[in-house]
């Protein structure tokens, strides 16, 4: 496993649109296992495959929505579609290509997408509260989508420290 580098906003490869993965092959398992690395590192809890340069359909979530006592898990996402979207957040949201800034976005309150494995197998997941924010967020990223262009506001660094907004 390797740490890959993590684009910025400036970088124009995060405004283009990803293509499918088409092979489920170890140079695939490479990549997602340096995302999970990367992901690690950062401390995030979202990456997409943009974000390292990579124009290919393939994020990886964190699950923080675990049962006390047991630990958070990465789940990986290899072309995603979003099949049902219900309720309604509004939150901080941030992103680790837009270091420093939060802004203030609505999402849905639960999520759920289709997906496929590292080995090309199709599955569905469900997810609700921060994991459909990130699940949203990171699908955005697969359309070239940066979360400030539906951001209602950026917040200030007084903002985010009160919780008020």
């Amino acid at each position: 496993m390797a740490l890959r580098n993590i684009l910025t906003q400036e970088e124009p490869a995060l405004y283009k649109k990803c293509r499918k993965v088409t092979e489920f092959n170890p140079r695939l398992h490479q990549l997602l296992d340096d995302m999970a690395e990367t992901l690690q590192q950062a401390n995030g809890v979202g990456l997409a495959a943009p974000q390292v340069g990579v124009l290919r359909r393939a994020v990886l979530v964190l699950e923080t929505n675990v049962p006390e006592g047991e630990d958070e898990y990465v789940i990986e996402l290899i072309n995603p579609e979003i099949l049902e979207a219900s309720g309604e957040q509004e939150g901080a949201e941030g992103c680790l290509s837009v270091p420093g800034e939060y802004g203030l976005v609505k999402r849905p309150a639960k999520v759920k997408v289709k997906a496929q494995d590292r080995f090309g197998n199709w599955f569905e997941v469900e997810g609700e509260g921060l994991t459909a924010r990130c699940f949203c967020h990171e699908l955005d990223h697969l359309e070239g989508i940066v979360f400030t262009s539906k951001a209602e506001r950026m917040l200030s660094q007084e903002e985010l420290e009160s919780g008020e907004y």
